[in-house]
């Protein structure tokens, strides 16, 4: 193992090298360039303290939070520290009208008032693999969907063999620089994990979505868990005779203030980024993809916030979700307008026509970009009914769950299915409803029905949409231009199915009939419009896909061997893999005349703020010690009052939320959790000199643990540097 990995890094040292503060690096392979320029940048430690294979390291301390974050392990005793909108589900659901700790924080003052996370867990990265030569010479000779199909049963392969369920080891393989390279991830899975502490939610979520990828920020986006295993030192199931975990490494929490320039790294697990896309790429999102979804999500979001103004008991049932849909509906707005700002576009295309004409006679390279032309042409004019599905028609959580129910119809049709099979497909649709109705808000999602179904009629083909649908419609419900029609409509299905109807759903529960399965209104109409994307549609996309993967493969291996200097400055792409990107803290000017500085203070959370407003209030407590000064050992020796966020010029997408920032030698400095708006090309097209990292200064975590919480418990239990 040892000689392998040292194997690789040796490529990533000849062929892999970073530009300004680009590349999302996997820290286990760290070439001798890489770290020399972090070195340059003001880095104080080994690259075995980054990572070493025999000795516990910084890689020991980050975590995958749940699915789709990253955390660090702070404490000897296990303690997490993530964003609170990382922990958002997790706080919303051990709330309730009467203790509103969503609303109000909360802070464990001992281990027995620490909340289960419920189906909560974290994930330890243990080792990686090369795998690349397996999976490359079982595709020989294959391409298109045949090679996608074949590639995914092996890694499913792959993935079983080196994977331990027993000792809650699981394995994927990832896919890097589009399939030209192959490595295994081996992570142990944790399931015990608690709620320990976080702020309200109006300081977890200061500025709302006025601020959410905006800088100035002013939010202080953490919250705690902790940990726990076995008392033998295993994962198990949450017990109450579980144990705080003992990590093999944690970060120790810096007190020292900041300063522009200073040194900053980044661990986590970024999700995607697609910085190698094509010109044919760009113009589908900024023509297609985001414009659709943007207003699909805008539809919902205004139904939904409608609901929460009214009530705070829907505030809260309906707050994750809209919190989800909301922090990506505005990514994809900036991300559209960015490209085109930056003619992200025109900048493929220039370097494609030379890539181009380095191709013409070669028979492996040279028929790429007319091929892909033809791909996308053919996949083009369907591509606006998948954002419709999936965004829109699947946007109503009610017709979401409907279509849910179509594997309780597949077992009683089945010629192959027996009784077992009908109960089990019913018992689990059983369990399914009672977590959808828990989180159902009617008159919202009546709203969403109605308007989308009302969308889907104007904006996809007529020829496009389901036969006989609309024609029915306008029979039963009146004209198809008048909003009217699809309120009675939406009103109808809501009213008739028998998912909202207690005794009805007991009574097909107990006597399954797929008769009154078909005919619920609910039901009848998810099978209508999957059926149709189903039965008409979907193959176009599972052969752009497969097209496009492997052309995307071919041609960044050309990249690779037309440019060896070009080459030496790539990186793969995000995989929701660990990697660690390194910068500085940077102050930055975004357009002519305006300059942000690298930090924000307390004065700014005075000016923002508005008492009662949805986004911008904050508990009387907080202004108060504020208003008095009273930041204790947490001032900041630079600007003379309480840091509460700074930016950095690390690399960073979706999934990074959460991720330790450190500083030179090793210690936690902030929590990363957003980006700026100048700069949401970043999953397509890096910008060395607009790109920032937004993150919350921990010194401000601890002041709101300490004074605003008064949990000097949780400060006790860290190492604190002075």
């Amino acid at each position: 193992m040892r000689k392998l990995l040292f194997s690789i890094a040796l490529i990533f040292l000849l062929v892999f090298k970073a530009v300004a503060d680009e590349g999302m690096w996997l820290p286990l392979l760290l070439g001798q360039q890489v770290y020399d320029e972090m070195v340059k940048k003001g880095l104080k430690l080994t690259k075995e303290q980054l990572y070493s294979i025999n000795k516990a390291s910084i890689k020991d301390a980050i975590i995958i939070f749940g699915g789709g974050c990253t955390g660090s392990i702070v404490s000897p005793e296990g303690l997490i520290f993530t964003n609170h909108h990382c922990g958002y589900d997790v706080i919303a659901s051990a709330s309730t009208v009467e203790n509103n700790i969503l609303q109000n924080g909360f802070y464990a003052k001992n281990k027995g008032e620490e909340i289960p996370g419920g189906n909560l867990s974290v994930q330890f990265l243990l080792r990686i693999e090369d795998v690349t030569k397996e999976v490359l010479d079982s595709l020989k000779g294959l391409s298109g969907t045949e090679r996608v199909q074949r590639q995914n049963t092996v890694l499913a392969a792959i993935n079983k063999r080196m994977s331990d369920p027993s000792q809650f080891i699981e394995t994927r393989v990832s896919a890097l620089f589009k399939g030209n390279q192959f490595f295994a991830f081996v992570y142990q899975r944790y399931n015990d994990v608690r709620l320990v502490g976080a702020p309200p939610e109006s300081v977890g979520k200061f500025g709302g979505d006025t601020d959410n990828w905006e800088w100035p920020r002013h939010t202080g986006d953490y919250s705690i868990f902790r940990v726990y295993m076995s008392p033998d030192g295993k994962p198990a199931p949450y017990s109450p005779n579980n144990i705080p975990l003992k990590p093999k490494w944690f970060l120790p929490v810096s007190m020292k203030s900041l300063k522009d320039g200073d040194y900053a790294m980044i661990y986590g697990y970024p999700g995607s980024t697609n910085r190698y896309e094509t010109s044919y790429g760009v113009k589908q999102k900024i023509d297609i993809d985001n414009p659709t979804l943007v207003k699909l999500r805008d539809m919902r979001l205004k139904y939904m916030f409608a609901e929460m103004k009214k009530d705070p008991a829907v505030k809260l049932q309906l707050s994750p979700s809209y919190s989800g849909i909301a922090n990506y509906w505005k990514f994809y707005d900036g991300e559209s307008k960015q490209l085109i700002k930056y003619d992200v576009y025109g900048q493929k295309k220039n370097f494609e026509e030379k890539f181009i004409a380095w191709a013409k006679g070669k028979p492996e390279y040279e028929n790429i970009f007319p091929e892909w032309e033809k791909a996308y042409a053919a996949w083009r004019p369907y591509s606006m009914q998948r954002v419709y599905m999936n965004e829109g028609i699947f946007g109503s959580p009610l017709i979401a769950f409907a279509s849910t129910l179509r594997q309780v119809e597949n077992a009683m049709v089945s010629t192959r299915a027996n009784a077992t099979d009908v109960k089990n497909a019913v018992e689990a649709a059983d369990k399914a409803r009672a977590t959808f109705l828990k989180e159902e808000n009617k008159p919202s999602d009546q709203n969403i029905l109605g308007t989308v179904t009302m969308m889907f009629y104007n904006d996809i083909p007529k020829d496009q949409q389901p036969i006989g649908f609309y024609s029915t419609l306008k029979n039963q419900y009146g004209p198809l231009d008048d909003e009217a029609t699809y309120k009675k409509f939406a009103a109808d299905v809501f009213s008739k199915t028998m998912i909202f109807d207690d005794a009805r759903w007991k009574a097909f529960v107990a006597s399954p009939d797929a008769n009154k399965l078909q005919d619920d209104p609910a039901f009848n109409f998810a099978e209508t419009f999957l059926n149709n994307y189903i039965s008409k549609y979907l193959t176009y996309f599972q052969q752009f896909n497969a097209t496009n993967a492997e052309l995307g493969r071919l041609y960044l291996k050309g990249i690779m061997e037309m440019d060896p200097a070009k080459a030496k400055k790539m990186y793969p792409d995000a995989t929701f893999t660990m990697r660690v990107t390194y910068g500085n803290v940077k102050s930055y000017s975004p357009r002519d005349a305006v300059y942000y500085d690298y930090a924000t203070t307390s004065k700014g959370v005075l000016e923002k703020y508005i008492p009662g407003d949805y986004e911008f209030d904050l508990p009387a407590k907080q202004i108060e010690l504020f208003k008095k000064k009273d930041f204790g050992p947490y001032t900041d020796a630079y600007k003379k009052d309480l840091v509460i966020d700074f930016i950095t010029t690390d690399d960073i997408t979706g999934g990074n939320s959460g991720s330790p920032v450190i500083n030179a030698k090793g210690e936690l400095i902030g929590l990363a959790f957003d980006g700026n708006y100048e700069a949401l090309s970043h999953k397509i097209a890096f910008d060395k000199n607009l790109n920032r990292t937004i993150c919350v200064d921990i010194r401000y975590v601890l002041w709101c643990i300490d004074k605003l919480g008064g949990a000097t418990n949780i400060i006790k239990e860290l190492k604190l540097v002075k």
